[in-house]
């Protein structure tokens, strides 16, 4: 038996309807698209109506908003970098910073900045220079030797008026 002798059994795969072929075939005049008007016609829907009716996205309330000053930050662990420093990706002596990090192939692309977690344990002693990062990060890194500079504002407490 070759590649090109093998095939389907009889029967496996059905056929393709050829629609709007005469009334015999039994798909033929309208095509199976029913009567006339817009849905009778090709790349025309009116998506969501529900004849007349209020729409449903329409009907339920509207929730929440968009942040329009939100930062789209990458999050990096403290084993992804330290798995890096270990390949020789990252050298120890350098401030770690984003774009380090995207030549190094830890991040695919820079977006806003990068907030460092603190999964893993990192054993080098690096100086990081990040967006925001997370206190057990900090500590980690601080323990490790390292220190880690916050470029993003503080947040400012509340104060009651």
């Amino acid at each position: 038996m070759k590649l090109n002798e093998i095939s389907d059994n009889a029967g496996a795969r059905k056929g393709r309807m050829r629609i709007g072929r005469g009334i015999g075939s039994g798909k033929g005049k309208t095509g199976g698209r029913g009567g006339k008007g817009q849905t009778a016609r090709t790349g025309v829907r009116i998506k969501g109506f529900e004849g007349g009716q209020m729409p449903l996205h329409r009907r339920l309330p509207k929730r929440g908003f968009n942040n329009i000053f939100a930062l789209d930050l990458n999050e990096v662990n403290l084993d992804r970098i330290q798995a890096a420093i270990d390949r020789g990706a990252l050298q120890v002596k350098d401030t770690l910073d984003v774009e380090a990090l995207v030549r190094a192939g830890v991040l695919r692309r820079a977006k806003d900045g990068v907030r460092l977690l603190g999964r893993g344990e990192i054993k080098a002693p690096v100086q990081l220079s990040v967006h925001g990062a997370s206190k057990s990060a900090i500590a980690a890194v601080e323990k490790a030797g390292g220190s880690v500079t916050v470029l993003a504002p503080a947040k400012r407490p509340e104060t009651a008026a």
